[in-house]
């Protein structure tokens, strides 16, 4: 990697921001753009270089960091499809640190890699609060060669950064840590409405569970939030739903159960129905609240007839 070039980055959302800024801080040159131009300010006053539009960033830059939303964002900043896709990603190293589908993934190295461009996926586990403090934990998939050259360059975002492998082992990774990470916080959840619908103290509730073996940063988070009704967003419902259904797609794909998964799922679809897509993932507790509710109306009602 030729440190003398400045580094891209495209997409500056809830994670993508604080990301960048670490790296700007930490003393990498950045050019970046985001699709709402104002979120460039705080990188620019840090002495980072915003463009005009993401075909800049691929002219000035050998290495480019994406950090999208999803698949469709990803194909249309690079071209995929186009005849520029060759253009932007030929001689270029391709960092994508967004969750998206392993074979989605797998099929976007092989093109860029056939465009004479190389490909690094790097997912990242942790939300905004691990994104501002640069705690995130790192998984790398791609050429051993690639993943050596970009290790550095992400140490400022991350406490740990691990080799997963050939792409797409780094995002099935990511997917089997979501697994485990939604269904705990789902259960969080369940288990804080268990106790309040009780009458327990749920400040006690908290400190027992703070205290216990099961006690982690997440969870010491997420039961603060959920007793003080913050659902101010972390990792928001909409996102936290788009990670479950790639893990059930994932599973489905290749013919293993998710039973746990598959309730979560139909939890976070109930909770973003309620308008609730924005908030943070803690907010599943209101579609349980609802679940609750229906069954208190259904038992009032066989009483009364």
């Amino acid at each position: 990697m030729n440190k003398s070039k400045p580094i891209g980055f495209i997409g500056l959302g809830t994670m993508g921001l604080p990301m960048a800024l670490n790296l700007a801080r930490a003393g990498t040159k950045l050019i970046v753009w985001n699709r709402s131009s104002e979120r460039c300010g705080p990188l620019v006053e840090l002495g980072s270089t915003a463009v005009p539009n993401a075909t800049d960033v691929f002219a000035r830059c050998e290495s480019i960091i994406l950090m999208l939303a999803d698949e469709a964002a990803t194909d249309a900043v690079l071209g995929r499809g186009l005849p520029d896709f060759a253009n932007r990603v030929s001689g270029r190293r391709i960092v994508a640190m967004g969750t998206v589908s392993p074979g989605y993934s797998l099929a976007l190295a092989n093109e860029i890699q056939k465009a004479g461009g190389r490909y690094v996926e790097a997912p990242v586990s942790g939300s905004r609060t691990p994104a501002e403090s640069g705690e995130l934990v790192g998984m790398l998939g791609g050429e051993k060669e690639d993943l050596a050259d970009v290790r550095p360059l992400l140490a400022p975002l991350c406490r740990q950064i691990f080799d997963c492998g050939p792409v797409p082992n780094a995002l099935r990774m990511k997917l089997a840590v979501n697994l485990f990470l939604i269904t705990m916080v789902t259960g969080l959840a369940e288990a804080a409405h268990f106790a309040e619908r009780h009458g327990l103290d749920l400040e006690r509730f908290t400190a027992i569970l703070d205290t216990g073996p099961m006690a982690s940063n997440v969870s010491r988070i997420k039961a603060a939030k959920v007793v003080r009704r913050d659902f101010e967003r972390q990792a928001g419902i909409s996102d936290v739903l788009k990670n479950s259904r790639l893990v059930i797609e994932a599973a489905r794909e290749a013919a293993i159960a998710s039973p746990q998964m598959e309730s979560c799922l139909m939890l976070y679809e109930e909770t973003e129905a309620l308008g609730l897509g924005a908030d943070d993932m803690i907010a599943v507790v209101r579609a349980i609240e609802d679940r609750t509710a229906a069954i208190s109306l259904a038992r009032s009602t066989e009483i009364k007839v």
